[in-house]
């Protein structure tokens, strides 16, 4: 045989093999590119679904609290409207709007946190906002009077209540 006589059997039957096991890899990538642009399509849709989903729970826990703003809106422009002005009702019209609002944070699961004047001083569930001077010993450190309120969600404090705190006037100390 001379070098013109082209690749020997051996040599062309390991080629014929070679190009057999490119193409049975060829088809081997082809499939799993098919499943994997197939999981990328449901992975896509699963991933819109999802979206909706959400979009629609998100829009169903709102209804409660806009019905409540809803009402709200409607108290304050009634309110508004009016030809006469009673300043004896502007307290009583403020504490409805309050707790008008207090019952929208209810619907989204937060709660007026009960502060009564004369407990004890507690930060972790209450916030000093100062001080008022008391003569009675047994009220040092007490809560003397509620600012603001705090709200709970369940166990936790979502917002301390801001007090003012009872102390007891010091001494003075040395003569005249």
């Amino acid at each position: 045989m001379g070098e013109d006589d082209g690749p020997g059997p051996s040599v062309a039957a390991s080629l014929d093999e070679i190009r057999s096991l490119l193409a049975g890899l060829t088809e081997t990538v082809g499939r799993d590119h098919e499943r994997a642009a197939h999981r990328e399509r449901v992975i896509d849709r699963l991933y819109e679904d999802n979206q909706r989903l959400r979009h629609g729970e998100l829009q169903a826990a709102f209804e409660p609290v806009r019905a409540a703003l809803y009402r709200l809106y409607d108290l304050v422009r009634r309110e508004a409207e009016r030809e006469t002005v009673d300043a004896a009702h502007t307290p009583v019209l403020l504490a409805a709007i309050a707790d008008e609002l207090a019952e929208v944070l209810a619907r989204t699961g937060v709660e007026r946190m009960p502060v009564a004047t004369g407990e004890a001083f507690d930060p972790a569930r209450h916030r000093p906002a100062g001080v008022q001077g008391v003569d009675d010993a047994e009220l040092d450190g007490t809560v003397a009077r509620v600012q603001r309120a705090g709200f709970v969600r369940g166990d936790r404090i979502a917002r301390r209540a801001e007090v003012i705190v009872a102390r007891v006037a010091a001494e003075p100390v040395g003569g005249d």
